[in-house]
């Protein structure tokens, strides 16, 4: 199987795949070392790496399809690419696809909030009209070259709009194209419970680290029958706080060793940015 298919393969096997988020190509590689199945590229880690910035709308089409093609070189995993509103209306949504495709998504993800949209588990969120918001996603399906690219459709009604009015909607973009539904920021367990009783395509869950959204295991997930589990900036929180650490030890002691419990060894980071085979290729061209 391609990367799309297998990406597919393990949305409908409804296991709670766990799918941490990248924010550049080494967060990427570490991903894939550990042994995940899938990754996702995430809009607002990109923003928060990137730019210092929050995640209200500030990273832009050109910075995500950079990056995508940038981790595609990097990894060999099936790529969820973060669109967010496809940044524009229903004919931005259809050059997003084929921006986002080119650049080697398997799969991209659009959400229906008012542009500048911000992170689901920030207040003061606004969507769009439910009409609006399906044909954005009609336009995103017919936009694909390759019909294994998967379509991912996020709402964000439930904090505007009540859970009863986000369950409508996500199944409106499942009859519209959508492959995988996300319906983010439910707030109760018993939401979590419901959601996949009440949704026939395969779901992905998103478990943000202090968010609004109560926290199950994967396993916990998969029994309940979800596809994916997103931790979106797991990796960016532990980055943040594993720069903070070693940073701060560096501060105070005016030196810092090769602790690896405060920095990855030397031979490590090389290990991951991959060294031994750029040397071994340095070798057969000299």
């Amino acid at each position: 199987m391609n990367t799309k298919q297998q990406l597919r393969a393990l949305a409908e096997a409804r296991r709670g795949t766990l799918v941490p988020g990248a924010f550049n190509a080494l967060s990427a590689r570490v991903i894939e070392d550990l042994g995940y199945e899938a990754l996702y590229i995430t809009g607002a880690g990109v923003t928060n790496m990137w730019f210092g910035m929050p995640d209200q709308g500030f990273v832009g089409l050109s910075e995500m399809a950079e990056h995508t093609a940038r981790i595609r070189d990097a990894v060999g995993l099936p790529l969820i690419v973060d669109a967010d509103t496809g940044f524009g209306n229903a004919l931005n949504v259809r050059h997003t696809v084929r921006t986002l495709e080119r650049a080697g998504a398997d799969c991209i993800q659009f959400e229906d909030q008012v542009a500048p949209k911000r992170c689901g588990h920030f207040a003061g969120k606004d969507v769009i009209s439910t009409e609006e918001a399906v044909s954005k996603i009609k336009a995103a399906a017919d936009a694909r070259q390759d019909s294994d690219l998967l379509i991912l459709a996020r709402t964000d009604a439930c904090a505007v709009h009540g859970f009863e009015a986000a369950v409508e909607r996500a199944q409106r973009f499942a009859e519209a194209g959508a492959d995988i539904l996300f319906v983010e920021a439910v707030t109760t367990a018993d939401e979590i419970r419901t959601l996949p009783q009440r949704l026939a395509r395969p779901q992905l869950m998103n478990m943000v680290v202090g968010g609004k959204t109560p926290i199950f295991s994967a396993d916990e997930l998969a029994g309940l029958g979800y596809g994916l589990v997103l931790y979106a900036n797991a990796a960016l929180q532990g980055a943040v706080a594993g720069m903070q650490k070693a940073l701060t030890a560096l501060r105070d002691n005016r030196q810092l060793q090769e602790d690896p419990a405060l920095v990855a060894p030397f031979a490590e980071r090389q290990r991951l940015v991959g060294k031994p085979a750029w040397d071994a290729l340095e070798r057969r061209y000299s």
